[in-house]
């Protein structure tokens, strides 16, 4: 599972939601990505498409999901937020 994910997709994906997106309940929300951080903001989290992303100090990480599809829609999420920063 190793460099699975990419550190710079998911801070910037993270920090574009919470800047971006409207208010919901745990946090910030676009594109049916909710971004929050627990209170200290040294773990950040990313949910949605049934699954749940927690990222943390030294870049470590943890997927919580059913189905590799969800994970799969999650991912393309994602990559849709980052690539609509750079417009």
């Amino acid at each position: 599972m190793k460099n699975e994910l990419s550190t710079n997709l998911v801070l910037k994906v993270y920090e574009h939601i919470r800047q971006n997106g409207q208010d919901y309940d745990l946090g910030k929300q676009l594109e049916g990505i909710t971004a929050f951080s627990d209170p200290d903001g040294y773990t950040i989290y990313l949910k949605g498409s049934g699954v749940f992303l927690r990222f943390g100090f030294h870049n470590t990480y943890h997927f919580e999901y059913d189905k590799e599809s969800q994970k799969q829609d999650f991912m393309k999420k994602l990559k849709y937020i980052a690539e609509s920063i750079d417009d």
